[in-house]
C-alpha cells in the first residue's frame, strides 16, 4: 500500500508542477470542490487527462475513513413470485466488489401489494442519512413523493425495473417498458389471427402500477398502429392467490373465445398452472421474466414466449451507478435501457438473466 500511496502523490505533484498550482488546488480539482477558478479547473484537468492520471480510489476512501452508506428499496420476495430474488443478486454481485472502498449497503423491502409497507420502508430511509439510494419506483405518486424528499437532501437516487418520468433521479437501468409491450404484441401476431381475441391478464392487488399500465400501453397501441381487428380485454385479478385466479379465469373463459392470454408480469406461470389442471390447449399464452416457475411451462410448451429483462443486471448496474458517481464524481448516463429478449422452449437452456 506504501507505493501505492508514493506514486500517487508523485502524480498529484506533477500535476501541480506542470499547472503552477499548489497541491491543494489539485486535491480540491480532483474531489470537485469549491475554491477553484474555472480557468484553474480545465487547465489541471487538461492536464489530468494529458497524463491519463486514475487516482488510487482504494487509498483515498481509506485515508478519508468514511463510511459511504446507500440504500436499497425493492420489493420482498413473496409466495407469489421470487422474481426480486434476481435483481437482489445483482444487488450483492455489485457490494461483493466494492464493500472493500468503505461502502455500505443497506437492504430494505417492501410488499409489492401493500402501499403502507413501501411508506414505512422509505421512511426508515429518509430518517437516516444515505449517500444514495436505488429504487424500484412501484407505486407511482408514493415513490414521487420519497424521491422528492431524496432530492432534497441532494441523495442521488437511481431507478431499476421500471421509471418515474418528471422526477429527479441520477439514472434508470432497466426495460423499455412501452416497447416491451409493443414486441409482446408483435410476438402475438405470429401466434393468432388478425380476428382472434386477446385477453390481457394483471395479476397484482394494485392496479396501476407504472410497469404494467405502460406495457398494456404499448401493447394496445401496437394493435392500433397496424390497424388489426382483434378484440383486446383486460382483466383485473386483485387477489393473488392460485384459487382467486383460478376462479377468476373461469369466469373470463366460460362462453367467451380467448384465443391468446397476455400476462403483463412475472405471474404468468398462474396462468400456464390453470391451463394444465383444466387441459386447455387452444388458447396461445405469453407473459413475462425468467423464473423457475415459467420455465417449467414454457419446456412443457403452455407458455408460448417469454420476454426477458435481465433483473441480475439491473440490480447490479444500479449500485454500480451509484459508486460511479459517489466515488469517482463521474458522470453516469441518465437512461440504460436493457435488451429485451425473447425466449422459447427451443432457447432457454442457453440464456441467463
Amino acid at each position: 500500500m506504501k507505493k501505492k500511496e508514493e506514486k500517487e502523490l508523485v502524480g498529484v505533484k506533477e500535476i501541480a508542477r506542470r499547472a503552477n498550482v499548489a497541491l491543494a488546488t489539485v486535491d480540491r480539482v480532483l474531489h470537485n470542490r469549491k475554491g477553484v477558478s474555472p480557468k484553474t479547473k480545465a487547465k489541471v484537468n487538461a492536464i489530468i487527462e494529458e497524463l491519463n492520471y486514475k487516482p488510487n480510489i482504494l487509498a483515498r476512501r481509506l485515508a478519508s475513513k468514511e463510511v459511504l452508506k446507500f440504500a436499497v428499496l425493492i420489493p420482498s420476495v413473496s409466495e407469489e413470485t421470487n422474481y426480486w430474488e434476481a435483481p437482489l443478486e445483482g444487488v450483492k454481485q455489485a457490494e461483493s466488489e466494492i464493500e472493500t472502498y468503505g461502502i455500505k449497503i443497506d437492504k430494505f423491502f417492501f410488499d409489492q401489494n401493500d402501499k403502507k409497507s413501501f411508506l414505512k420502508e422509505s421512511k426508515k430511509i429518509t430518517q437516516s442519512k444515505y449517500h444514495g439510494v436505488l429504487l424500484a419506483p412501484m407505486f407511482i405518486e408514493e415513490s414521487a413523493s420519497f424521491v422528492k424528499e431524496c432530492a432534497e437532501t441532494k441523495t442521488p437516487c437511481v431507478f431499476i425495473n421500471s421509471d418515474l418520468p418528471d422526477t429527479s433521479s441520477l439514472c434508470y437501468i432497466g426495460p423499455d417498458l412501452y416497447h416491451a409491450g409493443a414486441l409482446a404484441a408483435h410476438l402475438c401476431g405470429y401466434l393468432i389471427g388478425e380476428e382472434d381475441s386477446i385477453l390481457i391478464v394483471n395479476i397484482s392487488e394494485i392496479v396501476n402500477h407504472r410497469h404494467f399500465l405502460r406495457k398494456e400501453q404499448g401493447f394496445k397501441e401496437y394493435y392500433n398502429k397496424h390497424k388489426k381487428l382483434n378484440n383486446i380485454q383486460r382483466l383485473d385479478i386483485k387477489d393473488t392467490g392460485y384459487q382467486a385466479v383460478s376462479r377468476e379465469l373461469k369466469k373470463a373463459l366460460n362462453g367467451n373465445k380467448i384465443d391468446l392470454v397476455f400476462v403483463a408480469n412475472s405471474r404468468v406461470f398462474y396462468v400456464a398452472e390453470f391451463f394444465k389442471k383444466h387441459k386447455i390447449e387452444n388458447v396461445k399464452l405469453v407473459g413475462f421474466e425468467f423464473l423457475q416457475k415459467n420455465v417449467e411451462y414454457l419446456k412443457n410448451g403452455i407458455i408460448d414466449f417469454l420476454i426477458c429483462q435481465k433483473p441480475i443486471e439491473q440490480g447490479y448496474r444500479g449500485v454500480m451507478a451509484l459508486y460511479q458517481h459517489c466515488v469517482h464524481k463521474t458522470k453516469v448516463k441518465e437512461v440504460h435501457h436493457m435488451p429485451i429478449d425473447i425466449v422459447t422452449k427451443e432457447n432457454y437452456q442457453f440464456y441467463t438473466n
